[in-house]
Order: C-alpha cells, then sequence, then structure tokens
C-alpha cells in the first residue's frame, strides 16, 4: 500500500520556524516530483512548494519563496519543507504529494497524497 505520511506540524509564534517531514512507503518515490501543498478551509489547495526527483530544481508559490525550503532525501523515500518566518497567513492543513509530472503544481497533476498536519501561525 502506498502511503505518504506528514508531521511537524504544531502551533508556533509569527517569526517562528517548523519543519514539515513526509516519510513515503509501499514504492520509492525517487523518480517523482514532490510537493508541498496546503488548505484552509473554504478556499481552494493552494501549491507551495516541490522539488524534482534528483532534488537540483526547485519551485516556490511567491508567497512563500524567500521563507520556505524543501529538500528531499531519496535514500529515505522522505521530503522536508522547512518554514522559517512564519506568518499567520501561512496557518493550513500542509499536505505532501507525488507526481511523475516534472515541477508539477497543479493538485490534478498530483497521485499521491498524504493526509495532511495541521500549521498553526499565532499572531
Amino acid at each position: 500500500q502506498v502511503q505518504l505520511v506528514e508531521s511537524g506540524g504544531g502551533l508556533v509564534q509569527a517569526g517562528g520556524s517548523l519543519r514539515l517531514s513526509c516519510a513515503a512507503s509501499g514504492r520509492t518515490f525517487s523518480s517523482d516530483t514532490m510537493a508541498w501543498f496546503r488548505h484552509v478551509p473554504g478556499k481552494e489547495r493552494e501549491f507551495v512548494a516541490c522539488i524534482s526527483w534528483s532534488g537540483v530544481r526547485t519551485y516556490y508559490a511567491d508567497s512563500v519563496k524567500g521563507r520556505f525550503t524543501v529538500s528531499r532525501d531519496n535514500a529515505k523515500n522522505a521530503v522536508y519543507l522547512q518554514m522559517n518566518s512564519l506568518k499567520p497567513e501561512d496557518t493550513a492543513v500542509y499536505y505532501c504529494a507525488a507526481s511523475r509530472v516534472f515541477l508539477a503544481t497543479i493538485t490534478n497533476e498530483y497521485e499521491y497524497w498524504g493526509q495532511g498536519t495541521q500549521v498553526t501561525v499565532s499572531s
């Protein structure tokens, strides 16, 4: 069974940092683009960041550029999201996802999804 499991969410004050992790199992994702999306109730799921299979290429939403860093460890079948200088508007459920499309940014291009981890940033 293919699974993506996120962890590392929590409550943090504005300006603080969190590091999200996504552990994959069931198959290797070393050839996939891996991404982070986020969702706030009442809004559409929003692309945050993605990373190419090799880890060399990354792409970020403008809203997080310069504050968030996506990375991966193919040996561990894992992907990470380091979030710095957090703002209250970063509050959301964060999802890890995998796609066979190079640097995909659209939800429909992602085949596998985790269950999400809540990030809450207080002002």
